[in-house]
């Protein structure tokens, strides 16, 4: 059901919401070769690392020289696949040479192996999965001793069960179905391990989360959708699969009727969790879709969703200078590493061009075109497994999130807010704050309390109470609540950051509970401190309520007691208060968003009145700074059951029950 709704898009076109013309395969082919053109001109005299210019990594230049070869050796092997080897002698035999220097052991650019960092154990999955693709061209053409010393690279895979409980566990999957192929030791007991772990960690609708903890990201589609298909179609492995992969490709046709509504009209990816420098490896989910011939999203709509991720990126300039992925999002930006991140960790982007794997005859590139959901409807729907209520709006292209069960910790945790990931909003046109004091201080997209000193509460552990759309008589909304014990935090000093929040000493402060509405790009946020800690004083208290954070080289804002609204780039971040004694503000953040130097952050300061409802309207939309929109809500608490009577900005009148 389209959701009408009418807001000011002032001189934005409708056609620069869009991500343009389609991509040819002869496109991403042509950008597949400038990726490769960089990684040669940059390889060691044996061509076994590839070290890209830029800051050293945490795991060092060996780990990046590795790391720069593995990443770029997928694209290499998609290149010889799709191409069936025609034309490409020499890329194949740039890459055996470099294997042959990577596995002898007195080669100066030699590989680093397992025993010396953990980091080998991710990169060698890349080659053991690629050696696997272009036996032909590659493994095949391997003397034998290469050959020999390739098997023992690999083979301490087998029986180490160091493996994060994570994705990681499809690393030691490929890597020794690869083995087996070839003759090398390998382990039946490690891959049933490893199988039974993945099923383990999938969720409702097709959703698999990245371990134990409530991680919901990118990796769902990149890592833990692409690896068992592509893993299924390895010499060999359909013994290992057991009958498994029809259930494997069910699992990735559920994810991807979400996935393709969380892509924006303009080929931006959601902009949340960590890794986010892999850029356009958001795509690879739907080339896998293709691969494994899906039957719920129609061929040219997965076709339409991964080209119009590459091209977003490569349509804003990346890669950059000298045809280098660099550690960001569209320009370097640093603060948006994780701790492991060196100069070829962005190259696991290339996944997002797995489509080239497929050659020009595959139906996906004659298929009808099908647009996204996002460039022709409204659309509104869940994603119960992360506690995710989605509004995307044709109008504008702009996808958001409301967030009440997705913060990587587990419940009743009491670590900080990761930015990445605990924040309440995300979204395809905007970015969480993400430098240093982003980890310590929840400020866009949050509910916080803060107190005299400016500290502000974490939310992470929370309660997911209710996510789902509402769809009846009295009006079609999304909904999802949580309820949080709000803390303090103290961080602790910690040299690895994988995207999760600070550990730290925490200090409960008060029972916060917190309900999203969203309808069209508005979200009416509701909000309420109960159980205040005994030795809290509520009237040395604020609560405040972030909206969305805008970036770029220019922002601009205004700001009256009663509302407050930003714009930068077009798009147009607004906050009202409805109930209680509200405030509005911005805070202005510099070099704290990968989006642009200039952050703006509208936001509203109150009163803590305890067992009360606050309720604020937030806005997400593109035009001019205009005036913020107004609402209307009645809460009703009776007979047990809270209902919330919203009057939207554009008129139209729904009831929420609770």
């Amino acid at each position: 059901m389209t959701i009408e709704h009418q807001h000011d898009l002032s001189s934005t076109s409708l056609s620069s919401l869009t991500a343009g013309p389609e991509w040819s395969r002869d496109d991403l082919v042509a950008y597949a070769d400038r990726l490769l053109g960089a990684a040669r001109r940059h390889a060691s005299p044996g061509h076994g690392r590839i070290v890209f210019p830029g800051r050293e990594g945490g795991y060092g230049a060996a780990v990046d020289g590795l790391e720069g070869f593995a990443r770029t050796f997928l694209l290499a092997g998609f290149r010889l696949v799709g191409a069936r080897g025609e034309g490409l002698d020499d890329l194949a035999e740039f890459y055996r040479r470099g294997i042959a220097t990577g596995v002898d052991p007195e080669a100066a650019d030699r590989w680093v192996r397992m025993d010396e960092h953990a980091q080998a154990k991710v990169e060698a999955a890349s080659l053991a999965l690629v050696l696997d693709m272009t036996r032909p061209w590659i493994w095949d053409r391997l003397d034998t001793l290469t050959q020999e010393r390739v098997v023992a690279y690999l083979a301490p895979v087998v029986g180490d069960d160091t493996y994060p409980k994570t994705n990681w566990l499809w690393f030691r999957v490929v890597v020794q179905t690869f083995l087996r192929s070839v003759g090398g030791p390998w382990s039946a007991d490690d891959i049933d391990a490893d199988l039974a772990l993945h099923d383990s960690l999938v969720r409702e609708d097709g959703w698999i989360s990245d371990g134990e903890h409530r991680a919901f990201d990118h990796y769902v589609g990149w890592a833990l959708h692409v690896y068992p298909v592509l893993w299924s179609r390895m010499q060999g492995a359909a013994e290992l699969a057991a009958g498994r992969t029809t259930d494997d490709v069910a699992l990735l046709d559920r994810f991807l009727q979400d996935a393709v509504a969380l892509v924006g009209a303009d080929g931006s990816p959601l902009i949340q969790g960590r890794s986010l420098i892999y850029r356009f490896a958001a795509a690879a989910p739907f080339w896998v879709g293709a691969i494994a011939e899906v039957p719920s999203v129609p061929l040219g709509r997965l076709r339409r969703a991964a080209t119009s991720i590459v091209a977003h990126f490569a349509e804003r300039d990346v890669p950059g200078a000298d045809d280098v992925l660099t550690v960001g999002w569209f320009d370097e930006w640093l603060p948006l590493a994780q701790s492991y991140s060196g100069t070829g960790s962005p190259y696991w982007a290339v996944k997002g061009l797995l489509g080239i794997a497929l050659p020009s005859e595959h139906p996906v590139w004659s298929a009808e075109a099908s647009a996204l959901p996002i460039e022709s409807v409204d659309d509104l729907r869940v994603v119960r497994a992360a506690g995710w209520a989605v509004s995307g709006t044709a109008a504008d292209g702009i996808v958001r999130i409301a967030n009440h069960g997705t913060d990587k910790a587990l419940p009743g945790s009491t670590l900080g807010d990761s930015p990445l990931y605990a924040r309440i909003g995300y979204s395809t046109a905007t970015a969480p704050l993400a430098n240093e004091g982003a980890w310590n201080e929840p400020l866009e997209q949050s509910v916080a309390l803060v107190d005299a000193r400016g500290r502000a509460t974490h939310r992470t552990g929370m309660e997911l109470l209710d996510v789902r759309v509402q769809d009846d008589a009295d009006g079609r909304v999304a909904i999802a609540a949580s309820r949080a014990d709000a803390h303090w935090l103290e961080p602790h000093p910690s040299e690895h950051r994988h995207g999760s929040g600070l550990a730290g000493d925490a200090e409960p402060v008060a029972v916060l509970t917190v309900v999203s509405i969203l309808r069209g790009p508005w979200e009416v946020r509701l909000s309420r401190v109960d159980g205040l800690a005994s030795t809290m004083d509520p009237e040395s208290l604020r609560l405040r309520v972030g909206g969305w954070a805008v970036a770029a080289d220019t922002t601009s804002h205004r700001v009256s007691r009663k509302a407050a609204v930003a714009v930068a780039q077009g798009v147009r971040s607004a906050i009202r208060p409805i109930l209680g004694d509200a405030q509005a503000l911005v805070h202005l953040r510099r070099d704290a968003s990968p989006l642009g130097p200039d952050a703006v952050v509208p936001v509203t300061e109150q009163r803590v009145r305890v067992g009360e409802w606050a309720a604020t309207l937030l806005e997400l939309t593109r035009g001019e700074l205009g005036t913020p929109p107004e609402a209307d809500v009645v809460i009703d608490e009776r007979l047990g059951e809270t209902t919330v009577r919203v009057v939207w900005p554009d008129g139209t009148a729904t009831i929420g029950r609770l």
